[in-house]
């Protein structure tokens, strides 16, 4: 039930309950987006909408999670709507790029993205690309578990799914991933049998 609250007490929710939660709101939007504008916007357009539905939020109550759940809606959404787009290319910006003077030869064969690298450093390129790898819904469920550390009480209320849901998706969603990663366990000497 939401409640009608003045602007200032909406700020007031705002600035005590949702902003100390930026951080892993932004963290969870890179995941789920791998780019960094993507994610900005994404924790973007979840903030306004819970400033937007503060009054539907009860104050005192678990706020990370309330959050997560919007952006999570938010991901969705944009995921469908993207879905149906055709892709786009701006072919003049790639043609100016690459005609531009200052285009040295190895800036055209690597480029290196700091986040990825920091990621990929923290839990290794394999691991990373197998978590990328994964459908949405798989990889939604281990970062929010495995990785933001969620229960899974929490983690149905975020996803709007039951428990037993949860959990059953989690398990998949390990073992897609542990198939992906049987090599790579076994290089590092884990046994996988």
């Amino acid at each position: 039930m939401s409640k009608s609250l003045s602007e200032k007490e909406k700020l007031h929710i705002f600035n005590t309950e949702f902003m100390p939660h930026a951080d892993a709101m932004y963290n969870f939007a890179y995941k789920l987006t791998f780019a960094e504008d993507d994610a900005k916007d994404l924790v973007q357009d979840a903030y306004m909408k819970a400033f937007r539905f503060a009054g539907s939020y009860e104050v005192g109550t678990n706020a990370k999670a309330w959050l997560f759940r919007i952006l999570k809606n938010s991901f969705i959404n944009n995921y469908r709507k993207k879905s149906k787009e055709p892709s786009k290319v701006d072919y003049q910006d790639v043609e100016n790029y690459y005609n531009s003077a200052s285009v040295e030869t190895s800036e055209m064969n690597h480029t290196v993205d700091l986040r990825t690298s920091t990621m990929q450093n923290k839990i290794g390129d394999e691991v990373t690309g197998a978590l990328n790898s994964l459908p949405v819904d798989f990889r939604t469920v281990i970062i929010l578990c495995d990785l933001e550390g969620f229960t899974y009480e929490e983690m149905a209320v975020i996803l709007d799914i039951p428990i037993g849901t949860v959990r059953s998706r989690l398990h998949r969603a390990r073992g897609v991933l542990k198939e992906k990663l049987i090599e790579y366990a076994k290089q590092y000497g884990f046994d996988v049998d």
